[in-house]
């Protein structure tokens, strides 16, 4: 039972060593895949290692590192070799930033996770596999349907890089799920929409996984500014005149 998680995580490291291996060769694509790949093998041990009680502090560490290589090394390179090669020094710098900013945010993540930060429910900063996620998913998206210039690709990507680093050493608060439940009498609704989801990610995969991981990079922004807004006079008033129109 100890071992499982141990052994996800090993696929974890395989398959960015794999996304490694295929921007060397310029396979772009795959790369981008074996990235997402990997974001599943780091979804799953940690589920399993929280469902079995088999968490550890050797575990902690080894999934952190091998989410450098996996979410910060991997992309990266991806980044270079895709779009920012023909930048010189300059592409090297944002891609030695968005590296070092995952290193930095894993190992803070560390140091504060026992301590610091007792609330499950959120993350500090912007989860680095969700900013490879974004990554990945824009390289898919772009070869099936974007296909970016060379002259508006690399200022797109180095944008993007540079805030998603940002996010991700930021301590803006990104919801966890992890305290996730169904509400009682709810739980046809969350079948619908599980239902519409999946039936997104048949019918367009690309578009939808990008969607998602961008909607989720940007949530961490955005929901603190509705809840400022809700919190204006005149918009409590309104919330509170329609509250009792339906009583």
């Amino acid at each position: 039972m100890y071992l499982l998680p141990s052994l996800l995580t090993t696929g974890n490291l395989f398959a960015g060593l794999y996304a490694i291996i295929a921007v060397m060769n310029a396979n772009y694509v795959f790369a981008a895949i074996a990235i997402l790949v990997a974001l599943i093998f780091d979804g799953l041990d940690g589920k399993f290692a929280r469902i079995t009680n088999t968490t550890s502090r050797f575990g902690l560490e080894y999934d952190s590192l091998v989410d450098v290589v996996s979410f910060g090394v991997a992309p990266g390179i991806l980044i270079y070799s895709w779009a920012l090669s023909a930048r010189g020094m300059f592409g090297s710098a944002v891609v030695f930033a968005f590296v070092a900013c995952a290193a930095l945010r894993l190992a803070r993540f560390n140091a504060q996770g026992n301590s610091q930060d007792k609330d499950n429910r959120f993350f500090i900063g912007l989860p680095v596999p969700a900013a490879a996620g974004v990554i990945a998913t824009l390289v898919i998206l772009d070869h099936h349907i974007l296909r970016l210039g060379r002259e508006v690709k690399p200022l797109l990507i180095l944008g993007i890089t540079l805030v998603l680093a940002f996010l991700m050493v930021s301590v803006i608060r990104y919801r966890s799920f992890k305290e996730f439940g169904f509400k009682k009498g709810r739980q046809f609704n969350y079948l619908v929409i599980s239902v519409l989801v999946l039936m997104l990610v048949s019918a367009a995969p690309q578009v939808t996984l990008f969607v998602l991981f961008v909607g989720y990079a940007v949530s961490g922004v955005l929901e603190p500014l509705f809840h400022v807004v809700l919190r204006k006079p005149g918009v409590q008033s309104v919330a509170r005149d329609v509250n009792d129109t339906k009583e």
